[in-house]
């Protein structure tokens, strides 16, 4: 029988009538079902939110000592997250047990900057006529934030954006994914047991046209974070009017091989970083351009350092590759590979899918028109394509409509910059490939990747407003 889950509204669990049925992505057969968010339950969560903001008092300390306390029940819950991850997102145990190291961390961040929220001083006393005057700045919350998380990263992705928005003082409405909701909903529980008063998180699952749609109309909601498509969040931006957003969107990485590269160890890691979770991180590497003159070795060396990947049941500690979130998403995916062949296209490794499983694959002889190499495959898909000039492979990464993160591989530090200040990327790793991350740097994209930062620091920024104070005092 599969686990039953109710929505967490002003601090009480919350039973619909409707469920939604959460699937076990490998084997495809129902993990949980929870409880289904409509119209009033989400004016509810959003009512409760703006009165909680309104009477918390909790202070900076008390938020930090909250959120070290969720810090500290997570990882003494790693095992549970863990299976919860690799049961609703097909992600291998190894790789969630990593997310929910991860997600401690965050949490732990967000915890230790809610002492620091602060402000600075302006020295208006400089301007004339103002000696008798003295200013600075503070950061105020905004009020209540609307968090809407995705399915690749159902905790860390979450704890990116209530943990900030908690430490900053405001209060959260989360619509996790629907394909993904159950890890969420058991994080609340760890919210509830560390003494967050009521109100202050709530969490509704219901589909993003309809709940998510909601959300975004309402007023009473002052900031929106987001990560998902581009499509959806120029949507989010059309119908959110002057509301301020964080929106971390779509992306197909870009990664250079200079000629004066270590070719074994781009090898290895490109190998490594294209695709972790099937290759639906918003990092993955998907186009990897290679200098002529090495593009054979390169290649060479990828596809053997592919062959130490484990393909199969996420819930194997071995297992490096697992399902994708659905099989009509792998379905997509051979489809897309597919058209390349068509183009004139060679795969070099996989190119097969077993349900929602699809295999590692290489792709080279590629054209610029092909949707694997121009729009964001989302799957453990990778195209290598040759250059010789380096101006002119630059020209070629920023054709895209993305810029998330990129990076270059290659032992000329001339190089590297010259690269790093012309890719049109939010973050450009040298000697490492775009899907680097860790939780404490600031991380967000340029043009339809999206703008504003996460990064708890960063959030923070982005979820309060500075306010001026100016004092006249007496002669």
């Amino acid at each position: 029988m599969s686990e039953q889950f109710d929505l967490f509204i002003n601090g009480k669990w919350t039973s619909t009538d409707e469920k939604v049925e959460v699937l076990n992505k490998y084997t495809q057969q129902p993990y949980a079902s929870v409880s289904k968010a409509g119209t009033e339950e989400v004016d509810q969560a959003i009512e409760s939110a703006k009165k909680a903001y309104k009477t918390s008092e909790l202070g900076a300390y008390e938020r930090y000592t909250i959120l070290k306390r969720v810090s500290e029940l997570l990882q003494s819950n790693k095992d549970e997250f863990a299976k919860s991850i690799v049961m609703e997102a097909g992600k291998p145990l190894k790789q969630a047990k990593s997310e929910v190291d991860r997600a401690t961390q965050t949490f732990e961040l967000a915890a230790e900057e809610a002492k620091r929220v602060t402000g600075h001083g302006v020295p208006v006393e400089a301007a004339p006529g103002s000696k008798n005057r003295m200013a600075f700045t503070i950061r105020v919350p905004v009020g209540v934030v609307g968090a809407i998380s995705p399915f690749n990263f159902p905790l860390n992705l979450v704890a990116h954006k209530i943990g900030p928005a908690l430490a900053a003082g405001n209060a959260v409405v989360l619509k996790p994914a629907s394909t993904t909701p159950v890890t969420a909903l058991r994080m609340a529980r760890l919210f509830e047991e560390a003494g967050l008063p009521a109100g202050l998180l709530n969490v509704v699952v219901g589909a993003g046209s309809v709940i998510g749609k909601q959300m975004q109309q309402d007023e009473r909601i002052s900031v929106y974070t987001f990560t998902g498509s581009a499509e959806v969040g120029l949507k989010l931006k059309q119908n959110t009017g002057l509301n301020k957003l964080i929106l971390e969107l779509g992306n197909n990485s870009p990664v250079i091989v200079d000629k004066e590269a270590d070719i074994d160890k781009a090898a290895v890691n490109v190998a490594q970083k294209s695709f972790a979770f099937a290759g639906q991180v918003c990092i993955s590497v998907q186009r990897v351009y290679v200098h002529k003159s090495i593009q054979q070795t390169f290649e060479e060396k990828l596809l053997k350092a592919m062959k130490d990947l484990k393909i199969g049941d996420p819930n194997d500690e071995v297992t490096d590759v697992g399902p994708m979130i659905s099989e009509d998403e792998a379905k997509r995916a051979e489809s897309w590979v597919n058209e390349a062949l068509d183009g004139g296209a060679e795969v070099l490794a996989g190119g097969k899918r077993e349900g929602a499983l699809y295999h590692p694959t290489v792709v080279t002889n590629v054209k610029k028109d092909m949707r694997v190499v121009y729009d964001e495959v989302f799957a453990p898909v990778l195209c290598t394509i040759p250059f010789s000039d380096l101006d002119t492979c630059i020209d070629d990464v920023n054709e895209s409509v993305y810029g998330l993160q990129g990076g270059i591989f290659t032992k000329n530090i001339d190089t590297a910059f010259y690269a790093a200040k012309r890719v049109e990327v939010g973050g450009m790793m040298i000697n490492d490939s775009s899907q680097y991350r860790v939780d404490l740097m600031p991380y967000g994209g340029v043009k339809d990747s999206g703008w504003g930062k996460e990064g708890p620091k960063y959030s923070i920024e982005e979820m309060t407003e500075e306010r001026l104070i100016v004092l006249n005092l007496e002669e």
